[in-house]
C-alpha cells in the first residue's frame, strides 16, 4: 500500500489546492481522490502511483480537515516562530506545508515530532528548493524546543525525538514538479 510520507504529501497538495479552490475541506478528499481524477494525478506525480488505503485516507482525511478548522491557531505560530521573516513572504506552499507539520506535533498522536519536521523538511525542499527547507527546519524546529512545548502538554518530544538539523543538499529544484502541480490544480479546479 501506499507509505504514510506519500500520503502526508498528497495531504500538502488537498490543504495547497483548498487555498485555490475554497471547498469544504469534507469535500477536498472525496472530490480529489475519486478514481478517474486520481488516474490523471499519476501522470503529474509518482506520489500519486498508488491509491491510498483506508488507513492513509483516515489520516489524509482527518489533517486536510483538522488543518482548516486551525488554520488561525497554526498560522499564529508560523508568526511567532517565523521572527525576522515577514508571513507574507513565506510561499503558500511552504505555509500549508509548515500548518500541516505543526497541526500533526500538536494533534497526530501517531506521529512523533521527529518526523513531522523531517518530513516537512523533506517536502519542502522537493517541491520549494533548499531555501524554503531550511527555513521550514529553522521554524519547526524552534518551536518544537519552545516552552510552550516542552510543558508536556502537548508535547510528545522526548530527547530521541528532538528535530534534526537537516544537511541540505545543494540540488537546486527550480525546474519543480511543484510548477506543474500548481498549473494542474488550477485546470481541474475550472472543473469542481
Amino acid at each position: 500500500g501506499m507509505k504514510r510520507g506519500d500520503a502526508r504529501e498528497l495531504a500538502v497538495h488537498l490543504i495547497y489546492g483548498r487555498a485555490f479552490t475554497g471547498e469544504e475541506p469534507e469535500q477536498v478528499v472525496s472530490t480529489r481522490l475519486d478514481k478517474e481524477y486520481y488516474g490523471k494525478l499519476a501522470e503529474e506525480n509518482e506520489v500519486y502511483a498508488q491509491r491510498p488505503d483506508r488507513f492513509q485516507l483516515r489520516y489524509i482525511d482527518s489533517v486536510v480537515t483538522g488543518v482548516a478548522n486551525r488554520e488561525d491557531e497554526l498560522d499564529d505560530v508560523i508568526r511567532q516562530f517565523s521572527i525576522g521573516w515577514g508571513i507574507s513572504r513565506i510561499s503558500k506552499l511552504a505555509r500549508c506545508m509548515l500548518r500541516l507539520a505543526i497541526y500533526e506535533i500538536l494533534y497526530v498522536d501517531d506521529v512523533p515530532t521527529g518526523v513531522a519536521v523531517a518530513e516537512a523538511v523533506r517536502i519542502a525542499k522537493k517541491y520549494d528548493g533548499d531555501d524554503t527547507g531550511a527555513f521550514t527546519n529553522g521554524i519547526l524546529g524552534a518551536f518544537a524546543r519552545s516552552p510552550a512545548m516542552s510543558l508536556g502538554t502537548t508535547s510528545r518530544m522526548d530527547a530521541s525525538d528532538a528535530p534534526v538539523m537537516v544537511q541540505l543538499s545543494s540540488v537546486s529544484h527550480s525546474a519543480s514538479p511543484w510548477r506543474r502541480m500548481i498549473c494542474f490544480f488550477a485546470s481541474m479546479s475550472s472543473r469542481a
